[in-house]
């Protein structure tokens, strides 16, 4: 098990998406424990790695982030017994009042449809909330898309705002006024003749074509989803957004990857993280929040 702590420099005005996203460190401090604050778990579920925090009703990280790889092949009962010893510590020292959990599948009422990057048949229609909530000792959970509770992170709450997740494979999401949209699952949609988002930019796509090529397709789906969607806002986020290379367009911005827990907090409070940037040391204008 590795622990992470996380903190983003402001970027300059007009930098590259390489630059706005190679900064990934939080400046949020570390609340101490004390009665009476709400301690949510927040859990990020990947392809590669899970990774987990305790943060307040804010978004404000009061643990240190752990991780661990991805167990594969990863049947549910070997992901609930993974993240039980994951947040073992956590929990020990952050009795958790909330548990929110980021999937990268297609979710709906707390259970587990599809699972695509898991490596295993099983998958579907599976109650993983409460799963994990009996095995914690049944706080409440709720469980979205991965690519939701990173956007919850990131959006500012004005218009139609769509979020893009660069990972193990894409994950995508839509918010309108800050309120979550009914989910696409576009990962799987014809981006071309042979492939879906997945494996078009996915990282297997990114290991197979190269980066360069590999950031040419990336412009091409923030073309595809502009004409889409007509979004008035792009975030793109997850652990290969680091990885782009080419200046982005106004209206597109990165997101560091750790944001993904922060997100939590909006499960259980739709406004704080919205009302936490009305304060000129929690807002970003140039793509990567401080």
């Amino acid at each position: 098990m590795t622990r992470t702590t996380s903190a983003a420099k402001k970027p300059k005005a007009g930098a590259s998406a390489k630059t706005q996203a190679s900064t990934k460190r939080s400046t949020r401090s570390r609340a101490p424990a004390s009665r009476g604050v709400e301690n949510i778990l927040a859990i990020d579920i990947g392809g590669t790695g899970l990774k987990a925090a305790i943060i307040d009703a804010n978004g404000a990280m009061r643990s240190d982030r752990v991780r661990v790889q991805t167990p594969h092949p990863c049947p549910p009962g070997l992901l609930v017994d993974t993240l039980d010893a994951l947040v073992k510590p956590l929990v020990a020292q952050y009795p958790p009042t909330h548990v929110s959990i980021g999937f990268p599948g297609f979710v709906r009422d707390n259970h587990v449809l599809t699972a695509p990057h898991l490596g295993v048949e099983g998958w579907s229609n599976v109650p993983l909330a409460q799963m994990l909530g009996e095995r914690l000792g049944n706080p409440s959970v709720r469980l979205i898309n991965d690519a939701e509770m990173q956007g919850f992170a990131a959006i500012e709450g004005k218009g139609l705002e769509f979020v893009l997740t660069l990972g193990t494979g894409a994950g995508t999401a839509m918010f309108r006024d800050g309120e979550l949209m009914p989910h696409l699952e576009l990962a799987h949609h014809p981006v071309s003749k042979k492939h879906a988002y997945d494996e078009y930019i996915g990282d297997a796509a990114r290991r197979k074509v190269g980066n360069k090529r590999w950031n040419r397709r990336i412009e091409k789906v923030i073309g595809i989803l502009e004409s889409l969607v007509h979004y008035d806002k792009l975030w793109i986020g997850g652990g290969n957004a680091a990885r782009l290379t080419f200046n982005l367009p106004p209206n597109v911005a990165t997101v560091p990857n750790e944001r993904g827990i922060e997100g939590g907090a909006r499960l259980w409070h739709p406004l704080s993280l919205r009302e936490t940037r009305q304060h000129p040391e929690a807002t970003q204008r140039t793509g990567v929040f401080k």
